[in-house]
């Protein structure tokens, strides 16, 4: 049998919640041409010169109102999972570990360690349901880079995404249906994905249609009528029309239609991070609840619970 590794990759996260470690972060990451297309002089002036110089304090202060003891959710939660997945293995044959997509540990050093413990076969899942190109592309960009100075390169299998498998949508409407035995229905149920430029989907970015197609398979799942939820975007960045509705005006909006309790999950992240426990959990239910909302519940990604250690051993189980 051949030696497979498997790598779970997901965003990243700084190696610390201060000024410094945010800014060495956000440069990496928005220096990406996958996710700022237009990578000239300009942006980089505009990058290095105004946003650097802004932005690393506010993400800061948002950091820390979420860190853990260990360090980011999202690190935390990616590495928890890995370890869990390696626990349930039972083939020699077939190891685990994880990579961060900007920060560490890196594509470039978890490759180079899989590559010295002689792997053959390589499967790289992405852990975002949807797919983006600006996500899972770059992803395996810096896979495919990575390989473009190895002198051997293994058998590769990448998985472009996972958002209508029925394992993964089982687990999400589980997650619902659990949360709302203990704390109840509310008025709307809320699908917030992350937000994405409209000009990246007239490029032919399959994220809108994916999103749109997970939000369904939930909904015929929960027998949810239209009425009962909506979808919409967050984590705008710049000027450029992003996916709409945007969620936070949606939220804000909803109390003058007296929608005063609302739940909301995100089925685009795997595990949680930044956005979903400040952007959504702290700073849009402020939002909300100064708007003239009653009540906001967030439902908490899949994490590292044994639901999420399911979905991942039954999508990898097609490959391995």
């Amino acid at each position: 049998m051949k030696k497979t590794a498997i790598v779970l990759v997901n965003l990243g996260s700084p190696s610390a919640p201060e000024k410094k470690e945010v800014k060495e972060f956000l440069l990496e990451f928005l220096s990406d041409r996958r996710v700022i297309m237009r990578q000239g002089l300009l942006w980089q002036m505009i990058l290095r010169g105004v946003i650097l110089n802004i932005r690393p304090k506010k993400s800061s202060k948002a950091y820390k109102k979420i860190w853990l003891d260990d360090g980011s959710p999202l690190s935390v939660y990616t590495k928890s999972l890995t370890d869990k997945l390696a626990d349930q293995l039972t083939d020699e044959h077939v190891s685990i570990s994880y990579a961060m997509r900007y920060g560490e540990p890196s594509i470039q050093n978890t490759l180079s360690k899989i590559m010295q413990e002689g792997c053959e076969r390589l499967i790289v899942l992405p852990l975002y349901p949807q797919y983006s190109l600006t996500t899972t592309a770059s992803v395996f960009d810096a896979v495919y880079d990575f390989f473009k100075k190895a002198s051997y390169i293994p058998e590769l299998c990448m998985i472009s995404d996972y958002h209508d498998k029925a394992c993964y949508i089982d687990a999400i409407c589980q997650s619902i249906l659990d949360f709302q035995q203990h704390k109840g229905r509310v008025d709307k149920l809320i699908f917030s994905y992350h937000g994405l430029p409209q000009s990246y989907i007239e490029k032919g970015d399959l994220y809108y249609d994916q999103c749109c197609h997970t939000t369904q398979k939930i909904a015929q799942r929960l027998q949810l009528q239209e009425s009962e939820y909506i979808m919409c975007f967050q984590s705008r960045f710049g000027v450029e029309k992003w996916l709409m509705p945007y969620t936070l005006e949606t939220l804000q909006s909803l109390p003058e239609k007296a929608v005063k309790s609302v739940q909301v999950i995100c089925p685009g992240f795997a595990v949680d991070c930044l956005e979903t426990l400040e952007e959504i959990a702290i700073e849009n239910k402020n939002a909300f609840l100064a708007a003239g909302g009653a009540s906001f519940e967030y439902i908490d990604c899949l994490n590292n619970t044994p639901a999420h250690i399911k979905v991942m051993s039954e999508i990898l189980s097609a490959y391995v």
